[in-house]
């Protein structure tokens, strides 16, 4: 049914067919429902006047009452600007205008008093306001203020009058005929013990907030709204998937016991120890397992995996291990065959270059269940690969692959799923790892094996570079690999960035007797693999690179990551490549160059790495600074559609949203209590394809 929400834009006083088109277009704003949760970013305070004797650099947007004493053009072609004096009774502030002289020209007038509003800011000795907003005062200025909203908009829009304040307009022509249809959407009871706004007041207040206490009311709750029915769909698909998919019940332990105890090379530690007993007695639960494993580079997931992968073959099923890449394929293969040749288990391995007639016997082998762990890449979910019985599927890296290939690997069994382990080495903050992977259960390794000596980290300015090279000569002596790590390929118009060619070229020249490799995207992948093994094998001794290093490559031998404008990276992405090295029993070294000038951002990220190995503090800082569209790529696949919730700054709200949602499908299933009429109702009126159940439909 469609509702008065699903009203298109062009209908609302003030739009039309013309605006409606570029509000389609530029902000993605098609009808009633899209405008009224187009929240502002920001709110300028208009609830008071300064004066300009308490005006300073630190205050954000100010409002002013002065009289312009006087306007005159400065300086010539492009550092030509208009310069006002606005003056009150404790002093003269200048207005600066570079930009649309002639139109400010026709718009003030010297003597005239008026409402000013900007940013103050120092130049030289000077307070100025730049391109400030300007209103001849009038009575009406003198009755209390209020907290302008601020919405985002674009040039575009702009250039057609669909500036922040035409949009503010339109939300108040909105607001005064939405208002009596907006439904309440979350249950009596929980707004009653949470202390919430109802709907149709938080969305009044979210625009037009009556003062800061109401704003902050409207946030919380719209937030809390959010972040609740994201979970509470998460929840649900996670109870659907346990009721409707049985798991095949896995409690063999005959093989893990051997293992164990005549096998395994180094004593498991404490978390290794617990996150298996979490996985095993998800296998033998009789309900399909769906479990994200966690844990840093080098913590040891894939003896956790290999050991689960046992419980599964004791019991007569198979395996599959699948990765992002060859090298990464391979390496998890040269890892996992001793062990399973040492127990007498067939294991093998599949790739996109694996040749056709090795094909059709492992095809054949993996049919008639002889083969009984299959490691590999995409190449798994081809049709033609049929197992006989898949009991668990591991994939390593999960952010690299998509729930529909998940799912691809669920279909390769007729008479029941296969349990699955997702794996990752990139930390997920909690608060991203509860919103993405809301429905999977999630393992946490959180200790490095002992012995291992965590990687220290510094900072060095480029000017420094003779007394780092000096290090790495030192290093090389001493036996071991180096890698330099770059950020392009080739030199960028826009980023003086130093590209990996000119690098390869620097270093060629400071170590004349040491053999390179040199690695990058835009090689074809059989010599990216070549010159990969050459540096694996030690044959060269120093590794130039792009990020294409960042998963997975194993060489303990390499003792030293040097990362090239490291600024220019995310936190994130260092840490993986720091996990580059470091994983052998020697002392190893991860040396962040940059320029002297760096962003402020650059350097709390330089600071952050340089503080701390632990990979959730960094993941934590990167959502805090970069958010988490950036972080995950989730921006782009629509998993995280939040209107106003941050999951870098709401991780409180969003336990507490995750806990009310859990608490509500443990007492009521099917929502189906008169009591949560409302929730049913709100998930009822959202398509199908939604994936944020908060929005007005």
């Amino acid at each position: 049914m469609k509702g008065f929400f699903d009203t298109r834009i062009e209908f609302l006083k003030g739009v039309g067919p013309q605006k409606s088109a570029l509000l389609n277009k530029e902000l993605e704003i098609f009808n009633y429902g899209d405008l009224i949760q187009f929240y502002p970013f920001r709110y300028e305070d208009r609830t008071r006047f300064y004066t300009v004797s308490e005006l300073s650099e630190e205050l954000p947007g100010v409002q002013i009452v002065g009289t312009i004493s006087k306007v005159e053009t400065i300086g010539g072609g492009s550092k030509r600007r208009l310069v006002a004096q606005l003056k009150d009774d404790t002093g003269i502030v200048e207005l600066v205008w570079f930009k649309g002289l002639k139109w400010v020209m026709k718009k003030i007038q010297p003597g005239v008093t008026y409402t000013v509003f900007g940013k103050p800011s120092r130049y030289g000795r000077k307070l100025n306001i730049a391109h400030p907003e300007l209103e001849v005062f009038t009575r009406g200025h003198q009755e209390p203020g209020f907290l302008q909203p601020v919405y985002h908009t674009t040039e575009n829009l702009k250039r057609r009058f669909l500036d922040s304040r035409a949009i503010s307009k339109l939300q108040k022509q909105l607001l005064s005929i939405a208002y009596s249809q907006i439904t309440e959407s979350l249950p009596g009871s929980l707004i009653e013990e949470l202390g919430l706004l109802g709907k149709a007041d938080a969305l009044k207040n979210i625009h037009f907030p009556e003062d800061s206490k109401k704003l902050s009311q409207a946030q919380l709750r719209l937030k809390f709204e959010e972040l609740f029915y994201i979970q509470l769909r998460l929840l649900k698909l996670k109870l659907t998937r346990v009721k409707k998919f049985r798991g095949k019940v896995f409690g063999e332990t005959s093989l893990i016991n051997e293992f164990y105890h005549q096998h395994l090379p180094f004593a498991l530690t404490d978390a290794q120890k617990k996150v298996i007993r979490e996985i095993y007695g998800d296998m033998k639960s009789g309900e399909q397992m769906n479990r994200l494993l966690q844990g840093d580079v080098g913590s040891g997931k894939t003896i956790v995996a290999f050991i689960c992968i046992l419980a599964v073959v004791g019991a007569g099923s198979q395996a599959a291990l699948m990765a992002p890449t060859e090298i990464l394929a391979e390496q998890h293969y040269r890892g996992l065959a001793p062990y399973a040749s040492q127990m007498g288990i067939e294991i093998d391995i599949l790739t996109g270059s694996t040749k056709k007639s090795v094909r059709k016997i492992l095809h054949q082998r993996l049919q008639e269940g002889q083969l009984k762990i299959l490691v590999g890449t995409h190449a798994l979910l081809e049709d033609k690969v049929k197992f006989q019985s898949l009991g668990l599927a591991v994939i390593d890296e999960q952010h690299r692959f998509g729930v529909a290939q998940r799912a691809k690997l669920w279909s390769k069994n007729e008479d029941f799923y296969p349990h699955m382990l997702v794996m990752t080495a990139t930390p997920i903050p909690r608060t991203l790892a509860m919103t993405l992977y809301g429905d999977l259960d999630v393992s946490v390794i959180d200790q490095l094996p002992p012995g291992r000596k965590p990687v220290e980290t510094v900072h060095r300015y480029d000017q420094n570079r003779l007394k780092v090279f000096g290090f790495i000569k030192n290093q090389i002596k001493a036996g071991r690999q180096i890698y330099f790590v770059y950020p392009l390929i080739e030199e960028s118009a826009k980023m003086d960035l130093k590209h990996l060619e000119d690098g390869y070229e620097s270093i060629r020249r400071a170590f004349p007797e040491i053999p390179l490799s040199i690695v990058h995207g835009k090689m074809k992948s059989r010599d990216k693999d070549f010159e990969m093994q050459r540096f694996v094998k030690g044959e060269t001794r120093i590794m130039v690179a792009t990020t294409v290093i960042e998963v997975g490559v194993n060489v303990p031998n390499a003792t030293v990551m040097v990362i090239e404008n490291s600024e220019r990276f995310g936190l994130a992405q260092l840490h993986q490549l720091r996990g580059r090295v470091g994983r052998g029993a020697d002392q190893s070294y991860c040396i962040l160059m940059t320029d002297v000038k760096i962003s402020k951002e650059g350097r709390t990220r330089i600071q952050t790495m340089v503080r701390t190995n632990n990979g959730f503090e960094i993941a934590d800082a990167d959502l805090k600074l970069r958010g988490p569209g950036d972080l995950m790529g989730t921006q782009q696949s629509g998993v995280l559609d939040l209107m106003i919730a941050d999951l870098g700054k709401d991780g409180k709200i969003l336990q507490v949203a995750r806990q009310k949602a859990s608490d509500i499908l443990k007492s009521d299933p099917d929502l189906s209590l008169p009591e949560h009429l409302n929730i049913r109702r709100q998930v009822a009126l959202q398509k199908k394809s939604s994936l944020n159940w908060s929005r007005i439909s």
